[in-house]
């Protein structure tokens, strides 16, 4: 296996796109700052790959107007998942895997105010049994906090703990769209949005883009000189009908987990849409209690479409970069209630496992 690592992260996030420019106008600052953060030129980058969806922007192939932000000259290699650009980051790994490439850049952008997300979500359910009956993201996810209220997997206090946390955490950010001190009570003290949730139980409907580049070898000490060496790199899927798995556990996340590599993690940036998800993950991937989640605030504090998952990635980098961490883990999902999720292990050395 060839060894990999994250030299360079940019983002926006936002509640609303201002001024509704289009993703080339949010994607050419973001890839300037890739630029000017490696001292690398477009002739640098030999693949590039993106994650967004067609059914978000609404129209066919809207992937492809992005490509625009990337300059016709030179030509380029160039690819796309229709997912969050976490899965873009792993073609791209995968890519250089095979000795084709040696660097990348990846990005992903979503403008989820535009329509009514929590309908256009409900179009990724079992299309006979489920769709049908348009149940939406945050009732689905209620379901889900519920199942694990009744089995007293969690309690109340135990959620707002994470939701206090988080937006605590989220004050450095300048991205995220919630953040501020607030207390458990505080948090108690809202009413109920979709019984067991509360407003800030659920992440908040963010537009945003962001972007990564990974080199291979000694390409990447070319672009950074504490680079983010990638350990381990996993996702796993489950069964799209919610009645043939566990909705208080994650399967997916164990394996991927187990598979990538968690012993000696000190950090972990968790793709958690919802409070109680993130106990979920916790459990699932065996993290002990000393290990430091979300700084950044996670997903509950800002959580663009198709680039959330990415940006745990960047900012478990960013710890790396700063000596923060020494080793981090960080997690996308994709799919109703944590339905496919992937893992990626960071070290600040190379060849660290």
């Amino acid at each position: 296996m060839r060894d990999v690592a994250v030299v360079a992260f940019s983002q926006r996030q936002m509640k609303e796109m201002d001024g509704s420019p289009t993703c080339v106008e949010l994607l050419v600052p973001i890839f300037g700052e890739l630029y000017e953060q490696t001292g690398w030129t477009k002739k640098d980058i030999d693949f590039w790959c993106s994650g967004s969806s067609d059914y978000l922007a609404g129209r066919s192939f809207s992937f492809v107007s992005a490509v625009d932000a990337i300059g016709a000259l030179p030509p380029v290699m160039e690819s796309h998942v229709e997912m969050d650009a976490a899965w873009a980051l792993y073609e791209a790994w995968v890519k250089i895997q095979t000795g084709e490439i040696d660097t990348a850049a990846v990005y992903g952008f979503g403008k989820a105010s535009a329509g009514v997300l929590r309908r256009t979500l409900s179009l990724q359910l079992d299309p006979y049994t489920v769709q049908p009956l348009w149940p939406d993201t945050v009732s689905l996810n209620g379901l889900q906090a519920r199942e694990g209220l009744e089995k007293g997997l969690w309690d109340e206090k135990a959620t707002a703990e994470v939701v206090a946390r988080s937006m605590t955490d989220a004050a450095a950010n300048e991205w995220a769209i919630r953040k501020g001190a607030t207390s458990v009570d505080d948090v108690l003290a809202q009413p109920m949005y979709a019984d067991p949730l509360r407003r800030w139980d659920i992440a908040p409907v963010s537009d945003g883009a962001a972007a990564i580049v990974i080199a291979a070898g000694d390409k990447a000490y070319e672009a950074r000189e504490t680079p983010a060496w990638i350990t381990g790199f996993e996702h796993r899927i489950e069964p799209i009908a919610l009645n043939a798995r566990d909705l208080t556990t994650s399967t997916s996340t164990a394996l991927a987990g187990r598979a990538a590599g968690t012993a000696g993690v000190d950090l972990a940036e968790l793709h958690a849409p919802f409070s109680h998800q993130e106990i979920i993950l916790r459990e699932a991937l065996g993290l002990a209690s000393d290990v430091t989640v979300n700084p950044s605030g996670g997903a509950l504090t800002a959580n663009p479409m198709f680039t959330a998952g990415l940006n745990r990635i960047g900012e478990a980098s960013r710890r790396i970069w700063a000596g923060e961490s020494e080793k981090a883990l960080a997690h996308s999902t994709s799919g109703p209630v944590l339905q496919q999720n992937l893992v990626c292990t960071l070290a600040s050395k190379k060849g660290s496992n």
